[in-house]
């Protein structure tokens, strides 16, 4: 016997065996696939089993109603955007009065003044929805007014 005959002579598949379709090195391999698979299968089921019993159980634990929760975060929101936008209100209004004092165009002049009041009133209108939030929503919590 030659060396090559011993690496080609294999052991023969039975036909109850063989997979149509597959190589001799496919078919060593698919019994072990198919086991990955079901552990794969089984693996993703108890993932989901555990998700879907973490997400159900949340609500059970939780001390707050979902509309307080939605009045914390927009409080906190509101918060950070009031006071990223007085720094913007402040900085746009800084290059506005520059403007406003440095050119000697009458035009850039007219148009930075109407950018100071346009400022102004969008600031004035942000504290004023703020101020309606923070102090005047709990006038009116439960459909009812109690001075």
């Amino acid at each position: 016997m030659t060396l090559r005959t011993l690496i080609t002579r294999r052991r023969a598949k039975t036909p109850a065996m063989a997979v149509p379709g597959l190589g001799e090195a496919e078919q060593d391999a698919a019994p072990r696939a198919g086991a990955q698979n079901v552990r794969r299968i089984i693996y993703w089921s108890l993932v989901t089993l555990a998700a879907a019993l973490i997400i159900s159980l949340q609500p059970v634990f939780a001390a707050d109603t979902i509309w307080t929760k939605f009045s914390d975060v927009m409080k906190d929101v509101y918060g950070k955007l009031l006071g990223i936008s007085t720094i913007i209100a402040v900085t746009a209004a800084t290059v506005a009065l520059l403007v406003r004092m440095i050119s000697r165009n009458q035009r850039a002049v007219d148009e930075a003044t109407t950018w100071l009041k346009r400022i102004t009133v969008t600031w004035l209108i942000l504290n004023t929805l703020g101020f309606i939030i923070a102090y005047l929503q709990p006038l009116f919590a439960g459909g009812q007014y109690t001075p």
